[in-house]
C-alpha cells in the first residue's frame, strides 16, 4: 500500500488490486464510468453501497471538473487507468457528503416521492435511511473499491445540456427547430413536440439572464416565437385546445398580427368551443390576408353549422328532460 496525497488536510490510502490496462489522461469535461463499493472502516468493516445493486444498478458516470458534491471521487478517478480496480481509504473529513450522495443513487430510477431534506427535517427524521443517517451522526473513514471501466474524453460523446455553454446552448436551437420540422413531417408528433420543447427551454434558460427590454432579450424572443407556434401546433393535432390558445396568446402579446398563431388560436377555441373567440380570429384574418377569405368563409360556415347542431342537440336534450320530468309526475 502507498499515500496519495490529494488534500491539504486528510491524506487518501490506495491500494491497488488490478493495475488496469491503459492510462487515460482524465481533463475536465472527461466522463468517467466506473462501478463502486463503498465501506464502512471502524472496529468492523461494513459494506454500505454497491453499485452493482443500488438505484439502477448501472455504472456510476462522473463529468471531471462540474463540481460533484462529493469532491474526493473526482480526485480519485483522475489518478487511475482504464480496467484498473483499486481501494482507496479515506479519511472522514473528505466524506461529510456521501451519505447525502448515497440517498441520491440509491432512489435514481425509482417512482416514489423524493423525502425532502431540510435542515430541520436532518435533525428531527434523518434523511431515511437508517446507515446513512448513522453516518451522518457518527462520521468515520470509508473505503472505496473503485473500478474504471471507461473514460471519454469531452469530444468523444454528446454533452447533455446542462454541460454547454450559452453559445453552445444557442447554436442548438436551430438545430433543435429543424429536428422538430423533420419529425413532424414524419407525423411523429410527440417526438416533434419534444425537440421544440427542448429548443423553447433553451431559449427560456437565456432570456432569464438578460432584461426584458434588452436587445439580447428581445432577439431570444424572436428566435424562440415561431419555435412556439410548431409546438402549438402539434398541440392543436393532438387536441390539447387550452394549451394551443396559451401558447397563440404568448405570440399573439407580441405580434398581433401574427397570421399562424390567429389561425390556430381560432382552431383550438373551435375545439374547446369558444365560438365566439373563433369568430373574432377568423374575422381578423380576413381583414389581414384576403388571400385567406375562401378558407375562412369554410371555417365560419363550419362554426355555424356546429352552432346549429349544438342547438339542436340543446332542445332533444331539454325535450327529453320536460318527457322525464312528465313520467315521473
Amino acid at each position: 500500500m502507498y499515500k496519495i496525497k490529494m488534500s491539504n488536510t486528510a491524506p487518501i490510502v490506495k491500494n491497488t488490486i488490478y493495475a488496469g490496462q491503459k492510462y487515460v489522461p482524465i481533463a475536465d469535461g472527461s466522463k468517467v464510468h466506473f462501478h463502486f463499493q463503498t465501506w464502512k472502516l471502524g472496529k468492523e468493516k461494513v459494506l454500505i453501497d454497491d453499485s452493482k445493486k443500488i438505484g439502477k444498478r448501472e455504472p456510476m458516470v462522473l463529468v471531471i471538473g462540474h463540481k460533484f458534491k462529493l469532491e474526493v471521487w473526482e480526485n480519485i478517478v483522475k489518478k487511475m487507468a482504464v480496467g484498473e480496480v483499486a481501494s482507496f481509504q479515506v479519511k472522514k473529513e473528505l466524506v461529510y457528503s456521501y451519505p447525502f450522495v448515497s440517498k441520491t443513487l440509491r432512489e435514481l430510477g425509482q417512482e416514489q416521492r423524493r423525502k425532502h431534506t431540510c435542515t430541520m427535517t436532518l435533525h428531527t427524521e434523518g434523511i431515511g435511511y437508517p446507515d446513512l443517517d448513522d453516518l451522518i451522526n457518527n462520521p468515520c473513514d470509508l473505503e472505496f473499491i473503485i473500478e474504471v471501466l471507461k473514460v471519454e474524453t469531452s469530444n468523444e460523446y454528446e454533452k447533455e445540456l446542462w454541460q454547454l455553454s450559452s453559445e453552445e446552448r444557442l447554436k442548438l436551437v436551430p438545430e433543435l427547430k429543424e429536428k422538430g420540422n423533420k419529425l413532424y413531417g414524419k407525423k411523429l408528433y410527440d417526438e416533434a413536440e419534444d425537440a421544440y420543447r427542448q429548443a423553447i427551454s433553451i431559449c427560456e434558460q437565456l432570456m432569464i439572464r438578460e432584461r426584458k427590454c434588452d436587445e439580447e432579450w428581445i432577439g431570444l424572443n424572436k428566435i424562440k416565437l415561431p419555435i412556439l407556434l410548431n409546438f402549438a401546433q402539434c398541440k392543436l393535432i393532438k387536441g390539447e385546445y387550452y394549451d394551443v390558445i396559451e401558447h397563440c396568446n404568448t405570440v399573439l402579446d407580441y405580434d398581433a398580427d401574427n397570421e399562424k398563431a390567429l389561425y390556430r388560436r381560432a382552431k383550438a377555441n373551435v375545439g374547446a368551443w369558444n365560438p365566439d373567440a373563433a369568430e373574432k380570429d377568423f374575422k381578423r384574418l380576413k381583414t389581414l390576408n384576403p388571400d385567406l377569405i375562401p378558407t375562412i368563409d369554410k371555417e365560419l360556415e363550419n362554426i355555424k353549422q356546429l352552432r346549429k347542431q349544438k342547438s339542436e342537440k340543446d332542445k332533444e336534450t331539454l325535450k327529453k328532460l320536460f318527457v322525464k320530468e312528465n313520467e315521473s309526475s
